[in-house]
């Protein structure tokens, strides 16, 4: 269940105890002091009951909350470690290029430049974005896929300065493709890919997530979205795609996917909201 439709239900019944507990009261008059008694006692139920479901629910919602907000924070703190980490040693990389340089040691120049060069780009592509918690999120499952032996590439090619939905939200759209595709790759003997494009057009979002794993059999497509269901048999399976679904309906965004033998592709969709007026205009980005 959504926040959205939780808060809804919430409202619903607390309004429908509202209005029970105007007629029950009403219905005392005229009535006896034991016919009171026991529609007071019914009143004071009813309420209780109110009062116990929405106390379950707002701890449910605080709690959902806290968990995205966390592991959007955790995300930014490696983020940010990350940062100050390549801040701290750029001079010190500066001073030794600048040392085989002296010493017309072009090619070591060159070769010591190459990782360094290459663990500044990984940052450098996922701070395109004007959505922290997005930024955060991309540096961290590049990392993961480094770690795995996954070749993980990134193109961005817009901003999201107009994204509607919440970023916490997107991320977990994001991070549950993500790590599906690390998944269905992690078993291949040989090269194990996934790339991610980023694009807008005039009204909506798109985001690509492809993988070179296995193709998802005919008879599973129908399925995969649905809640539990998982090929794997290990539990706590089967809920990352079906919460991509929920995520997006919410959202009014929607997913889809192509699978062949030789890559599964997954299309996101999240429509546009009011662009935030401060916000750097995007760059265009042509393929």
């Amino acid at each position: 269940m959504t926040i959205r439709k939780l808060f809804i239900m919430l409202f619903t019944i607390n309004g429908m105890e509202f209005l029970l507990g105007c007629v029950l009261l009403r219905g005392i008059w005229g009535r006896t002091a034991r016919q009171t008694d026991v529609v007071l006692f019914l009143a004071m139920g009813v309420i209780l009951l109110g009062g116990l479901l929405t106390a379950g629910g707002l701890f449910f919602i605080s709690r959902y909350q806290y968990r995205s907000y966390r592991e959007s924070e955790k995300n930014l703190e490696n983020l940010n470690g990350k940062l100050r980490e390549q801040r701290h040693d750029y001079l010190n990389q500066m001073q030794i290029v600048y040392g085989l340089l002296e010493l017309e040691e072009y090619e070591d120049a060159r070769e010591y430049l190459r990782p360094v060069f290459k663990d500044l780009m990984k940052v450098n592509r996922a701070l395109k974005t004007s959505q922290p918690a997005v930024n955060a999120l991309l540096q961290a499952k590049m990392e993961t896929a480094e770690k795995r032996g996954i070749d993980f590439y990134l193109d961005v090619g817009t901003r999201l300065d107009a994204l509607a939905m919440e970023p916490w939200e997107l991320c977990k759209v994001l991070g549950n493709l993500i790590d599906n595709g690390m998944t269905a790759v992690s078993e291949l003997e040989g090269e194990r890919r996934i790339s991610m494009d980023i694009r807008e057009s005039a009204d909506e979002y798109y985001f690509m997530i492809r993988n070179n794993g296995p193709e998802i059999p005919e008879q599973n497509r129908k399925l995969i979205f649905n809640q539990g269901f998982t090929t794997r048999g290990e539990e706590g399976h089967g809920m990352g795609l079906f919460i991509v679904a929920a995520v997006l309906k919410e959202a009014g965004g929607r997913v889809e996917f192509v699978s062949s033998r030789e890559e599964t592709a997954f299309t996101v969709t999240v429509p546009k909201g009011a662009e935030n007026p401060l916000s750097v205009p995007a760059k265009k980005v042509t393929r």
